[in-house]
């Protein structure tokens, strides 16, 4: 069973960075494509950045050009860098495993507990 733990979440004025970070770990991490989700409130939990096993990396357009998903697999460790931060990336963010390609929720098996992320206009 794969335990994931998600850190670096926080309060951030518009315009502002954060990096969130998640930590696996199971040994097997650099196998499973990574993704980081949001879910805010009254809305659907959605994929906001995911990274394969090979490193290619897919994004939401809303956060296109704004955040980056980097993984190291000698940390065991997959980051979403969020840059330009606006008022509507508030939300609960997850990271999440798959032993497929990742592309959509329904491959993902393994989800962390989540950190909160709020971006004050």
């Amino acid at each position: 069973q794969v335990q994931l733990a998600e850190s670096g979440g926080g309060l951030v004025q518009a315009g502002g960075s954060l990096r969130l970070s998640c930590v696996a770990s199971d040994r097997t991490f650099r196998l499973y494509a990574m993704g980081w989700f949001r879910q805010a409130p009254g809305k659907q939990r959605e994929l906001v950045a995911a990274i394969t096993s090979g490193g290619s990396t897919n994004y939401a357009d809303s956060v296109k050009g704004r955040f980056t998903i980097s993984r190291d697999n000698a940390k065991n460790a997959v980051y979403l860098q969020m840059n330009s931060l606006k008022p509507e990336d508030t939300a609960v963010y997850y990271c999440a495993a798959s032993k497929g390609l990742g592309v959509t929720v329904g491959e993902y098996d393994h989800w962390g507990q989540g950190t909160q992320v709020t971006v004050s206009s």
